[in-house]
């Protein structure tokens, strides 16, 4: 029987081949917050398990987060296992809160993906299992929730397959089924694992005798599997046709380090089983900042690297910044090098130094004060007063820049004002604190009517925010109708469009010929449409400088198309032909005339308007699908899936997110309270003709 882990003193040095970077990522609801509550239990971080329903999660400690039960905000926790320092980070299931996964999975060497052994995987799973493809982050799936009705590892595991587009590895089997699931077979050392009622750690058994004949089968499966992937595994089986368990472990190690396939383990996290082994994997198959590949930066036009060794010069990424009244605390996660508690650093894209005041140990809420960071670390610094998220800072001595993470363009807006006109002031210093944490917001003043404009990622975003606000600063803060974010598009362009800039003011005027040819730029299979620049301008009749000045000029123009004001996206635009004036010609005037010939062609040209499109999934009763389908026909919904099993009914749908506004509130009245949805974002699409120019309107 295992026994539960002491954690280790924040203080204690560890190397950073024993140190484990890692998300929890899923679905919301899917239990990935307790499965980090069960994590922190049972290595000795905390001594009482805390609970979602309870409001007692170290984790979700913000006031919202309890209330609503749901995660909000990235929470870093550390604790110990096995010799290990793991630093976890608990990441949102919304998708309205997906930034905040952004800018954990940049900085995160490994991941834990958390499943519903019911639902398998959901929209929300997959988009965040996208964002971890993109920083190439290994992980390992746990599917959860086994002992709920309906609960099925197989099938779990083919949507998984299926959906994902990965290789499972599966490297246990249940014992017992929905509430009489006991404990795991572990098919790597062939033996049981068996938890029992008001115990926290597991007994080891032999495999039940009504199980053995599908383990053995399971496991030979499973060798067979890792044989095809692996060349070293490969020569061991043709050779015994078996695979030892060493042999076996260090594959799946490999294998997982390489994203080639996805090491599967499964349990209950709110009956405390199945967390240890999946520690143990933690430890055993995802990688320590040494494993990883050195982190590429840039410095002027050259590409360097920089190993995860203590004694390199310091750079580090910082991925989060909380702003409270008594100060800012800047998370940032250690690259290379060693910082020290009094040390000068550099802000790499300002070549601002700034001094560390303290650095922290974080366990969501808490900190616990260092005396120095090391490569591989993820700590809280105070003390930096302009350090936003994604700002690379690095040793005065050997500047470096990271690739900051991508942030997601608002897609819904809000009018906010104060209720009071003696908050205004205070209302705009919250505003400016709000977009300094969190990157996906922004906030604008409107040109035409002088309101604040509040953008975010959704309406639960942005209601966030604005709860923020008032809690935190006692503001009562009016909020106008949600309004989406629309864009223009390029569907017909024109060729050959010329514009003349002459300005003659006294002393020296200004002069720009300019041509262009504007063509429309389809979106890629990942990506939406954007806009690309090109000349083929030759002979040196606009030299290099004022090219680069029309492309501004260029840019400029796109902030507002000629439809509704909306920004312009998906289109190319060329300069073929121009002309300068000895004297009055420059980049000012070449700018200029940039700006306003594309204005021009954006009106000679057939545009279309774009919308948010989301990709919905409801859950709800068999016999209310009937009405359910009515109501996201008028909604101008596309049906793509729908299925029914046990009386459930899933379907699957795209809508415009403008049709989604209070659509939770339609759901559970046509349902009699018993649907639910979750959506997620896929891109822009079309806006029927008939209703463009109401949408351009809003």
């Amino acid at each position: 029987m295992r026994t539960n882990n002491t954690n280790t003193p924040f203080q204690t040095r560890i190397s950073s081949t024993t140190v484990r970077n890692l998300g929890i990522l899923a679905h919301v609801d899917a239990g990935k917050t307790t499965v980090t509550e069960r994590i922190l239990y049972l290595t000795g971080a905390t001594h009482k398990r805390g609970e979602v329903h309870d409001g007692t999660t170290v984790t979700d400690f913000d006031a919202q987060e309890r209330d609503r039960g749901i995660t909000i905000f990235a929470a870093a926790v550390s604790c110990a296992w096995d010799g290990h320092r793991v630093n976890l980070i608990d990441t949102p299931g919304h998708v309205d809160f997906a930034d905040e996964v952004e800018r954990s999975l940049r900085v995160l060497d490994g991941a834990v993906a958390v499943f519903d052994a019911v639902a398998g995987v959901e929209p929300q799973s997959e988009s965040v299992w996208r964002q971890a493809d993109r920083y190439e982050v290994p992980r390992i799936a746990f599917i959860n929730k086994l002992d709920r009705a309906g609960a099925d590892l197989d099938t779990a595991v083919a949507s998984i397959r299926d959906r994902l587009h990965t290789v499972p590895l599966v490297v246990q089997l249940p014992i017992g089924r929905e509430d009489e699931f006991t404990g795991v077979v572990d098919l790597l050392r062939m033996r049981a694992l068996l938890w029992h009622a008001g115990n926290d750690s597991y007994e080891t058994t032999p495999i039940p005798e009504a199980l053995a004949a599908q383990a053995h089968e399971r496991r030979r499966e499973l060798e067979e599997k890792v044989a095809e992937m692996h060349p070293a595994a490969m020569e061991e089986y043709c050779t015994t046709s078996t695979l030892t368990t060493p042999t076996l472990t260090a594959a799946l190690r490999d294998l997982t380090l390489s994203g080639e396939g996805v090491v599967v383990l499964c349990g209950s996290a709110y009956r405390n089983r199945g967390i240890e082994p999946l520690l143990e994997a933690v430890v055993a198959y995802l990688p320590s900042p040494t494993d990883v590949p050195p982190v590429r930066g840039t410095l002027g036009e050259t590409v360097q690297e920089r190993a995860a060794d203590p004694g390199a010069p310091f750079v580090g990424l910082a991925f989060k910044v909380n702003a409270t009244a008594t100060g800012r605390l800047t998370y940032v996660r250690v690259y290379a090098g060693t910082i020290t508690k009094g040390e000068t650093v550099m802000d790499a894209g300002t070549g601002r130094t700034e001094r560390i005041g303290r650095i922290l140990r974080v366990q969501a809420d808490r900190h616990a004060e260092l005396d120095r960071a090391t490569a591989g670390d993820i700590v809280a610094v105070v003390g930096l007063k302009t350090a936003r998220a994604g700002t690379t800072l690095c040793s005065p001595a050997a500047p470096l820049i990271l690739e900051p993470p991508t942030v997601a363009e608002p897609v819904v807006s809000v009018a906010v004002e104060a209720q009071r006109s003696v908050d205004t002031g205070r209302l705009s210093s919250a505003l400016a604190r709000l977009v300094e944490e969190d990157p996906s917001l922004a906030v604008r003043a409107d040109r035409e009517t002088g309101q604040t404009v509040l953008s975010g990622m959704g309406e639960l975003h942005l209601e966030v925010a604005v709860e923020k606000i008032r809690r935190a600063h006692g503001i009562e803060v009016g909020v106008g109708r949600p309004q989406v974010a629309y864009r223009e598009t390029v569907v017909r362009g024109v060729s050959g469009l010329v514009y003349r800039h002459v300005k003659q003011d006294g002393g020296a005027g200004q002069f720009a010929h300019v041509v262009l040819d504007v063509a429309p730029v389809e979106a890629g299979p990942d990506a939406p449409p954007t806009f690309t620049f090109a000349s083929t301008v030759t002979g040196g009749r606009v030299p290099q400088e004022y090219i680069r000045a029309v492309e501004a000029g260029c840019r400029d123009a796109l902030a507002e198309g000629p439809l509704g004001g909306h920004p312009v996206t998906g289109l190319r635009v060329t300069l073929t032909d121009g002309a300068t004036h000895s004297k009055d010609s420059s980049e000012m005037a070449f700018r200029t005339a940039g700006r306003f010939a594309l204005r021009a062609a954006l009106r000679a040209s057939e545009l279309q308007l774009l919308e948010p499109v989301m990709e919905l999934t409801a859950t709800l009763p068999e016999e209310a699908v009937g009405g359910v389908l009515g109501d996201l026909a008028a909604r101008r919904a596309r049906i793509t899936n729908s299925t029914t099993r046990s009386g459930t009914a899933t379907i699957t749908a795209t809508v415009p997110l403008s049709e989604l506004f209070g659509y939770a509130t339609r759901l559970r009245s046509r349902t009699q309270g018993r649907g639910t949805f979750s959506a997620r974002g896929v891109g822009y699409a079309g806006v029927p003709v008939a209703l463009s120019a109401e949408a351009s309107a809003r």
